[in-house]
């Protein structure tokens, strides 16, 4: 039986007027079965944001973890993301198709490019194949994932602006380029691995300092200076702990030095995934 959730992630509202959860779970690198376990874990402590892709291969397992959790699904926003394969106005339809399949539902909340790929230079046609899919209610808001400015000029000179770019940021990868381009857009900034993927992050003196001013965990200390910035991160986490004190990350409030402090941790890497070399 579905327990009452303690707290749900406030909403931010999209260009086209969708209320998005401004805290997800991320399902990368689960596989079905871990999916369905922890989707229906997650949902019942009260996520209500769930981010898969086509190229996670475990779609079928977040649709089992929905099913399971007992969840009214249109309390569910649910965010999935297509491979470069499908990159025509025609495939993309396909794509979203098959996702649904997958998945077990009717429509998604958030379709994505996953990544542009601009030595393919198709990803403008999978956009407007999005478009199509909006108009046709298959998916309620579209956007991009991992798009630079250049990628993402290409489609504001065909008029066309994309509700969501998700994109690698944390404390060490600011990405205030194109975040600067988002907020003079309309555009709502998606965090994926906002935690840092190595650990280090989370021993940053300057994160542990506001940790323990606040009484909070490392964790949720990141995790709010995205979200005091109008980000959306989606941290994944199998862990049922974890996992509560993700999503019990909007109770306190950074302080601007502080804010300032975390922010001053960005960094050059060049180890950092490259969206005009790097895509599948």
């Amino acid at each position: 039986m579905m327990s009452t959730p303690s707290s749900l992630a406030p909403t931010v509202t999209l260009g086209n007027g969708v209320a998005m959860p401004r805290l997800g779970l991320g399902t990368w690198p689960m596989d079905d079965a871990q999916a369905a376990r922890v989707v229906a874990r997650a949902l019942d402590m009260g996520y209500r944001l769930i981010d898969t892709a086509e190229n996670y291969r475990n779609e079928r397992g977040v649709g089992e973890g929905l099913r399971a959790s007992g969840v009214p699904r249109e309390q569910v926003f649910v965010t999935t993301k297509f491979n470069k394969q499908w990159h025509s106005v025609e495939g993309v339809q396909q794509a979203c198709d098959a996702s649904l399949q997958r998945l077990g539902l009717d429509y998604v909340d958030l379709l994505l490019v996953h990544w542009p790929n601009p030595d393919q230079d198709r990803y403008v046609e999978a956009f407007q194949g999005m478009v199509r899919l909006l108009e046709a209610g298959k998916v309620r808001a579209i956007g991009t994932s991992n798009f630079k400015h250049a990628h993402l000029q290409r489609l504001f000179d065909l008029g066309l602006v994309p509700h969501v770019n998700q994109i690698h940021l944390d404390p060490y990868h600011g990405r205030s380029d194109v975040v600067q381009v988002h907020r003079e857009r309309g555009i709502v900034t998606e965090s994926w691995s906002p935690l840092g993927r190595a650990g280090a992050l989370l021993q940053e003196p300057a994160i542990l300092a506001a940790a323990e001013r606040h009484g909070r965990t490392a964790a949720q200390v990141v995790l709010r200076w995205h979200t005091q910035q109008g980000y959306v991160p989606i941290p994944k986490s199998a862990d049922p702990l974890r996992l509560q004190q993700n999503l019990d990350s909007f109770g306190f409030t950074l302080s601007d030095e502080e804010m300032a402090a975390i922010s001053a941790l960005d960094r050059v890497d060049p180890a950092m995934l490259d969206s005009d070399v790097f895509g599948h």
